[in-house]
């Protein structure tokens, strides 16, 4: 808590004075661009990896980057998307998973470690459809399949989001696009899907092609 309160003092003393033209502008409104869905690991700060300022996404976590299936479930997370596009009118939607990803290790290993733990295991039931994503050629050894889920459950979570209404017409209606990205947290790496290629690419190359 020392520490958070420390950073508090600094934010007021110099990181507030510095953006506070920015902060009186966004002190009546909001309009970021994007909705960034990712997971609540401590250690994924979009912030810093994207270097984006107060206002530029519209941020939602939780454990393994879920989004339910449209219709199924009403939460968080679908109050969130239907928010952002429908209110706030983002025009991307990225859904970033991680490496190292404890939702993803629990799905490889799902009669372990979630005995005690009913309604994280409930949650990681939407991560089961990653499965159907998984490549037929990954190696036997645990981080090779962890690595390798972690990117399938990203296509899983894209397909899901684009089940929920307000997604498929912004699709049809070319006002919005959808993005799955992966982080690697030991290089800094960012990478992104790309639906021709059925692969992750680096970001840089990706980007090129929009």
């Amino acid at each position: 808590m020392d520490r958070l309160l420390d950073g508090y003092k600094r934010f007021r003393a110099e990181a507030f004075p510095e953006r506070k033209d920015h902060f009186r502008l966004l002190s009546t409104g909001q309009s970021p661009e994007v909705l960034f869905i990712t997971c609540a690991d401590s250690r994924v700060v979009p912030d810093l990896i994207l270097q984006s300022e107060p206002g530029d996404l519209f941020l939602c976590r939780n454990a393994g980057n879920v989004v339910p299936p449209g219709g199924q479930m009403a939460g968080g997370v679908t109050a969130t998307i239907e928010y952002a596009v429908e209110v706030l009118k983002v025009k991307h939607v990225i859904i970033c998973g991680h490496s190292d990803c404890g939702a993803a290790k629990a799905a490889l290993n799902p009669n372990q470690g979630l005995e005690k733990l009913p309604l994280t295991a409930q949650w990681l039931r939407f991560i089961e459809s990653a499965w159907n994503y998984m490549p037929s050629n990954v190696p036997e050894d645990e981080s090779a399949r962890h690595t390798a889920l972690i990117h399938a459950n990203v296509i899983a979570q894209l397909e899901h989001l684009k089940s929920h209404p307000e997604i498929e017409k912004g699709l049809q209606n070319k006002t919005l696009q959808v993005h799955g990205w992966y982080y690697d947290i030991l290089t800094g790496d960012l990478e992104a899907y790309d639906p021709a290629q059925k692969q992750f690419v680096p970001l840089e190359q990706y980007a090129a092609g929009l």
